[in-house]
């Protein structure tokens, strides 16, 4: 069962990285990239690092190592990052600016990427238990981002995703802000919470 674990976690971390650099090269073969603002979208930046924390992952299991508690709360905080970026582009991005043009690597980043990560958080029981208090680590990311993409938003006009343009006015930027904060709590208060339930152990 822990080989299985960490082959799962190693062809998800590859998928993405492969849709990453897909989407790279698809976007310099048109256009000329701003690594500001290519890397600068929140689907990008928690893609990457949820490929990265279950590539560590995978090779502790393989190793058959303990996973350290720090890498544990890193994949709490993926966990929440990429379902974060799933519910908000099936539920307010879809068919609107905020997708990806190559198709298969627009799926595997808002889709394959998001479900597997959650089903693998609900499913595998090879982490360690969190406390919940542990919270405030797991949203101190998002909110810089906000912070960061609200700055860009009023100076150079760069916003990432249609619902955060202060064109819309700063008041509805000010309630999907909320709605978002909200709801990395709700999810990163429920992912930690989840961490001391046990269904598949290795």
């Amino acid at each position: 069962m822990r080989i299985l674990f960490a082959l799962l976690r190693l062809a998800v971390a590859g998928l993405s990285g492969a849709a990453i650099t897909a989407t790279f090269l698809d976007t310099a073969a048109r256009v000329t990239i701003n690594p500001f603002n290519f890397f600068g979208f929140f689907t990008v930046q928690s893609n990457i690092f949820t490929a990265v924390v279950l590539f560590i992952v995978a090779l502790v299991g393989l190793s058959g190592r303990r996973r350290s508690a720090g890498l544990n709360l890193a994949f709490a905080a993926a966990t929440t990052y990429i379902v974060i970026v799933g519910i908000v582009y099936n539920t307010l991005l879809t068919g609107q600016a905020g997708g990806i043009d190559t198709p298969w690597a627009n799926t595997v980043l808002h889709v394959i990427a998001p479900l597997y990560v959650a089903i693998d958080w609900l499913l595998f029981g090879d982490r360690l238990r969190l406390a919940v208090k542990r919270l405030w680590t797991i949203l101190v990311y998002p909110i810089v981002w906000l912070v960061v993409v609200i700055i860009r938003g009023a100076t150079d006009g760069w916003v990432p995703y249609p619902f955060l343009d202060p064109a819309n006015g700063y008041g509805s930027v000010a309630v999907y802000c909320v709605i978002i904060a909200i709801a990395f709590a709700v999810v990163g208060w429920l992912v930690l919470w989840y961490s001391r339930v046990r269904v598949l152990k290795p």
